[in-house]
């Protein structure tokens, strides 16, 4: 049985055409691509790619400044921060949270609109694996170039499951019985539509946006289009430490904000979704919303919400 994609590549003695990652004596880290003949330079001296070449991970050289340099081969975390960009890559933090929280599974069949560099899609190629699809869209040719140049560098070559489209997944779409759909982009909920009738009875949508007001836009659309469950919404914080002997405590940077998720699954076809229970805030949907009045139905609070952003675009201007 065949080795999946790129796997022979993460094992082994290092070989030409390996990234190799190299950390110097005060852990900064260098990326380079083993090619015999060649030589890496830095301002501490230099080495012989060939040096490398046949080596176990792990082994460290010297330049001839002597310096030394611990050579591995980077985890895709620091694979795709380290990699060419087109747009901003999603930290790996966030893709950690779309894997699990998306439920992403081997064999699965997933949708990706948004590519940007490929970060992303390497992740969830690695997930579902050569049984399960990812169709992805990149509206950009520049990004999209750099998107498969970046997957391709990291398994070695294409790989058989990933199929990438230039254009709009709302014009292109054209997979059905999708599994999950992750929406990478600035107005996600104009693909609602198309996601929607994509999606299996209980797929999953996943949305990645910047700002509070994406998504209150993307969380009102979900909940009035009628065919998702109740979505939910966090954005994840990571804080590394500093260890050195007794000297524990957290490190003065970290890696805050970079984005919100969104989740939501695909309900049955004719099937509303059920009322909320919890009673939103005191003017949530407008002046005239009565929160002692029985729960209102689905289409009476999309009638709502949509007559009260009515009214705002009304207001005289008085500048």
């Amino acid at each position: 049985m065949s080795e999946p994609t790129g796997a022979a590549r993460r094992r082994g003695p290092f070989q030409v055409g390996d990234q190799v990652q190299l950390t110097d004596p005060k852990g900064r880290h260098y990326t380079f691509t083993l090619q015999a003949g060649n030589q890496f330079h830095t301002h501490k001296g230099a080495f012989p790619h060939d040096e490398l070449i046949g080596a176990p991970e792990g082994t460290v050289v010297r330049t001839t400044g002597n310096v030394p340099y611990l050579a591995l081969r980077p985890l895709l975390p620091d694979y795709v921060l380290s990699m060419p960009r087109g747009a901003a890559v999603i930290y790996p933090k966030d893709a950690g949270q779309i894997l699990a929280m998306a439920d992403i599974f081997a064999g699965a069949r997933v949708v990706e609109a948004g590519v940007g560099s490929g970060a992303l899609s390497t992740y969830l190629l690695r997930a579902v694996g050569e049984q399960g699809s990812l169709a992805s869209y990149e509206r950009r040719q520049d990004f999209a170039d750099i998107a498969r140049g970046n997957v391709e560098r990291y398994f070695g070559g294409p790989h058989p499951a990933w199929k990438l489209t230039v254009g709009d997944l709302q014009d292109n779409l054209v997979e059905t019985d999708v599994d999950r759909v992750i929406l990478d982009m600035l107005a996600p909920w104009e693909c609602l539509d198309v996601a929607s009738k994509a999606l299996v009875p209980g797929g999953l949508i996943c949305c990645y946006v910047a700002t509070t007001t994406q998504m209150s836009k993307t969380v009102e659309a979900l909940r009035d289009h009628g065919t998702f469950t109740e979505p939910q919404a966090w954005e994840t914080m990571v804080r590394t430490w500093h260890l050195e002997g007794l000297a524990v405590r957290p490190d003065h940077r970290m890696i805050g904000h970079t984005g919100f998720l969104l989740t939501a699954r695909r309900l049955a076809d004719g099937v509303e979704p059920p009322l909320r229970r919890r009673r939103p805030a005191k003017g949530a949907y407008g002046e005239d919303y009565d929160s002692g009045a029985p729960e209102p139905t689905l289409q009476e609070r999309a009638a709502a919400r949509k007559a009260s952003r009515g009214a705002e675009d009304e207001q005289p201007d008085l500048g």
